[in-house]
Formats: structure tokens, C-alpha cells, sequence
């Protein structure tokens, strides 16, 4: 069984790697101040954000290898693991690292908005790459923190703090959404495979025993994290993943409909449980019933 390290709050990352907090919620570690390091397989129940400039070591996770390249930025969220299993093994790493309770979010806009992330809830080969511009932002802005950690606690104190890890949050959403417009032939490459799937998984007639395609089963297919799946899809067609989906769906069925197949039987061969679920879909993406839809295609074919 894996030895697994509780992260119950930040004192315990910190406290880990030989650290000592003046913020009973908060924690910057700068890793060249407290390398070398063991490794350590974690369960947090805080927020981590996780940025190395070299990392010495090749982590894997789920079906592959972790997407890693310099100034990687690597987040996540309460009841998440991550980290790699301790082996004795201590190892020099350089980079920045906050942790942060949600405590100190509580009753703030970040409590909420901090759910718009959605790279907290990503796998770890599904990390956020940085420019070099990008990084020289985000550790400007892990200096200020520290620096901000090293005052006398006051009433303002929190209020700062949480003003720089929402700013921080936001650049980083900036950094995302710029990632998926520079990787355009790598998404492009994942599109393919997507729709690839979708053919196969209607070829090979999984329909009739699992129902409809799930954003999950594509996504765990393709590895990847549904969060990860949905954006990537999102960013590239404009169109959520389920809507492709469905759009794939109704596709077919207009295929099948075409041939003479009664609504019925295209229903139960794409996988619905009743004719009126795949009416209801039907209607709602094309703005027609299928019945409409038999109807416009007979006069097509008639001439009228």
C-alpha cells in the first residue's frame, strides 16, 4: 500500500520539507531555500500550486507520461493526490510552490470564483505551461506573498493576501486560456481522436448495452481529466463536449432516418431508452422533430 502523506493544512507541506509558517493558513516555499528534498506522495486538503523550473525526475499518471516542460505550473485542489511516492531518494529542485487553506477564502468572491478554475481538478499531465514572460509573472508575484508573510500579522494582513492570490488566480487563467491557442495542432490532434472514438464506439455497437457516449468515458479514453476534455473541446469548437456529442448523435440518427428506419428503431440503435428521449434531443438541436425531418427529406427526394 502506498505511503501516503496527509496534508491536512499548509503547516504540514511546509513542516515537511523543513519550513517554518508565520501564517497558520498560507504558505510560499522557495524551493531553493529548503532543497534537497524527499519525495512525497501527498493528500491534500488544501490548495497547491506547484512551479518547477527543472524537475529531475519523470512522474507518470493514468494512461501517460507527465506532460512536463520548464516553468510548468501544476495546481490542485482539496482531495486530490499527487506528488510521487518517498524512496529515500532526496533530489535539488528550484521553483516556488503556495499552498493555501480555504479557510482563508471564506466568505471572499475567490470562495466562488475559484470554481471557475478548473486546472485545480486536472491531472498531473495536464499542467499549465508557462512562457518565460508568464513566469518571470508568476514568481514576481510568489515574491510578494512571502514578503507580504514576513510582516506583523494586522487586520489587513489576510485581506492582502487574498487579494494577491486572486490576482494570481486570474493571471493564470490568462496563462490557460493562451495555452489552448498556442497548442492548436495538438488539439487538433485530440479532435480527431475524439471523433475517431465516437465512430467506434457506435461501430462496435457499445450503445446497446452502455447507452449514449459520456464526456467521462471519452475522456478517460483519450486520458485525460473530463474538466480537461471539456475545455480542450470547448477552446477549439466553441461547443461544449456533450454538445459535440450529441451533435454526433443527431447526426446519425438523421443517417438512419434517412434509410426508412422508423423513429423507433434509430432510437434503440443509438443506444436511447425510449423513441421520445431521442424526439426531445432531435428537437432540440435541429429545431425539428424527427418526424419534420422524415417529412423535409421525402420531399426532397420526391422533388416537392
Amino acid at each position: 500500500m502506498s505511503n501516503i502523506y496527509k496534508v491536512r493544512n499548509t503547516g504540514d507541506y511546509s513542516r515537511y520539507l523543513g519550513q517554518t509558517d508565520r501564517h497558520p493558513l498560507v504558505s510560499v516555499i522557495d524551493y531553493t531555500e529548503v532543497s534537497p528534498i524527499r519525495h512525497s506522495l501527498n493528500n491534500y486538503s488544501v490548495y497547491g500550486m506547484f512551479m518547477h523550473e527543472h524537475l529531475p525526475v519523470e512522474l507518470t499518471y493514468g494512461c501517460g507520461k507527465y506532460d512536463y516542460t520548464s516553468g510548468t505550473l501544476i495546481c490542485v485542489a482539496p482531495g486530490q493526490i499527487g506528488g510521487k511516492e518517498d524512496n529515500g531518494e532526496r533530489i535539488d529542485l528550484d521553483g516556488w510552490a503556495l499552498l493555501f487553506h480555504p479557510d482563508l477564502l471564506r466568505g471572499t468572491p475567490i470562495e466562488k470564483t475559484i470554481k471557475e478554475c478548473t486546472f485545480f481538478d486536472y491531472r498531473i499531465n495536464e499542467a499549465i505551461h508557462m512562457t518565460d514572460e508568464e513566469r518571470d509573472i508568476f514568481v514576481s508575484l510568489m515574491r510578494q506573498i512571502k514578503r507580504e508573510l514576513t510582516n506583523s500579522r494586522d487586520d489587513f494582513q489576510d485581506r492582502i493576501i487574498v487579494e494577491y492570490i486572486g490576482l494570481l488566480l486570474n493571471y493564470c487563467m490568462r496563462f490557460y486560456n493562451r495555452q489552448f491557442i498556442t497548442r492548436k495542432l495538438e488539439n487538433s490532434d485530440i479532435l480527431m481522436k475524439f471523433n475517431s472514438l465516437l465512430h467506434d464506439y457506435f461501430r462496435d455497437k457499445k450503445q446497446l448495452t452502455m447507452g449514449l457516449p459520456t464526456i467521462q468515458y471519452c475522456a478517460d479514453k483519450l486520458c485525460m481529466s473530463s474538466n480537461y476534455f471539456g475545455d480542450l473541446v470547448k477552446k477549439a469548437t466553441g461547443d461544449s463536449a456533450g454538445t459535440h456529442i450529441r451533435q454526433y448523435v443527431i447526426q446519425q440518427a438523421k443517417n438512419e432516418l434517412a434509410t426508412g428506419a422508423t423513429i423507433a428503431q434509430v432510437a434503440y440503435t443509438l443506444g436511447f431508452e425510449y423513441p421520445e428521449h431521442l424526439s426531445r434531443m432531435f428537437k432540440k438541436q435541429t429545431g425539428m422533430t424527427p418526424s419534420e425531418y422524415c417529412t423535409q427529406v421525402f420531399n426532397r427526394k420526391s422533388g416537392k
